[in-house]
């Protein structure tokens, strides 16, 4: 496998699950990572594990997501690898949503990607390298009943990096979109004996994202899908 030519990593949303297993495997393989959430004071243990730096940010503030990146930039220079793990639902029949927590869910999986994207790729442009990743869901593609704020969020924010892709690429910006098709393991949430492998690991999935930060810019993926055995296309 080609060597990994980035040094800084910043994951946006990060927390206890695929966020973790991202900066773990990051930090392994020798990148300086910068982790952002509105609570920052949560990611302490996987500070000390990984050697990580957190970072408070609403990712929904433009204001906010700017002073992040120039926090970020201070303490472990400009993020060449920048993932947006971030996202918000909110379920119920449509008739019974309540409207400002449909704006919330589409403000953070949606918007929040924008300002987080825009901010990474003006600083990426200059230098003509770079990587930016989002983290989807079956959602991206296809919308369930009872849960259509999340597949609204989603779907712009897959939009989002399919536009992204076409326009930086030839700039020499790697755009990736993960549709992580299936519930990930976590402590608090395991398969049952009988179904093994029914749930997607988390470092498996960040394998998967390690691997597309891997590849030659001759054969780059612009979106990968990632489902266990037991969901359907």
């Amino acid at each position: 496998m080609p060597n990994l030519n980035y040094e800084t990593a910043l994951i946006v949303g990060a927390g206890s699950g695929l966020s973790a297993s991202l900066a773990r495997l990051f930090s392994r393989e020798g990148l300086q990572v910068a982790l952002a959430a509105r609570n920052s004071e949560k990611l302490g243990p996987l500070c000390a594990e990984t050697g990580a730096k957190a970072f408070a940010c609403e990712a929904t503030d433009p204001g906010q997501v700017a002073q992040m990146f120039r926090a970020v930039e201070a303490a472990t220079g400009e993020p060449d690898v920048v993932v947006y793990n971030a996202s918000a639902r909110a379920r119920g029949p449509v008739a019974e949503l309540v409207p400002a927590e449909v704006e919330r869910a589409i403000m953070v999986s949606a918007y929040g990607g924008f300002l987080v994207a825009r901010e990474a790729a003006a600083r990426m442009m200059p230098k003509k390298r770079g990587a930016i990743l989002f983290t989807g869901a079956s959602a991206s593609v296809k919308g369930y009943p009872l849960s259509a704020p999340f597949a609204m969020g989603k779907f712009a924010l897959r939009g989002l990096a399919q536009s992204m892709a076409r326009e930086l690429a030839p700039q020499g910006i790697h755009i990736g979109h993960f549709v992580i098709d299936g519930a990930i393991r976590n402590p608090g949430r395991t398969e049952p004996p009988d179904r093994p492998d029914s749930m997607l690991d988390p470092d498996a999935i960040a394998a998967s994202y390690l691997h597309l930060l891997q590849q030659p810019r001759s054969a780059w993926t612009w979106e990968v899908e990632l489902r266990p055995w037991v969901e359907r296309f």
